[in-house]
């Protein structure tokens, strides 16, 4: 396993992450959010996270010795990145759709 696609983060501060396992192979899709979580050396969990853009994926964020409750901790992030992957999604078919009405 390569790591976990994020599918779905709740809104609510306790909520919960959905994800499913991603294989080595399987490239990481345009807006979305693979998660790597190891044991730390000493406590905890180091936490790695990357996004996916058009033709690369980029590292997002890392919280090395995050606590046992690190879901938690990465929610936010995750759910801020979500949404605005998904508006500029919305932005750019708007735009898509604006120059095909213009060349009409």
């Amino acid at each position: 396993m390569r790591g976990a696609l994020v599918q779905r983060v709740s809104a609510l501060p306790d909520g919960p992450l959905d994800v499913t396992w991603l294989a080595v192979e399987t490239p990481l899709p345009l807006g979305r959010i693979r998660l790597h979580w190891e044991p730390a050396s000493l406590t905890g969990w180091n936490i790695t996270a990357h996004l996916g853009l058009a033709t690369t994926e980029v590292h997002l964020a890392s919280w090395p010795d995050a606590p046992d409750d690190w879901p938690r901790l990465v929610r936010p992030t995750l759910h801020e990145v979500l949404g605005l992957c998904a508006a500029l999604a919305v932005a750019t078919a708007a735009l898509d759709l604006s120059n095909r009405l213009a060349q009409v």
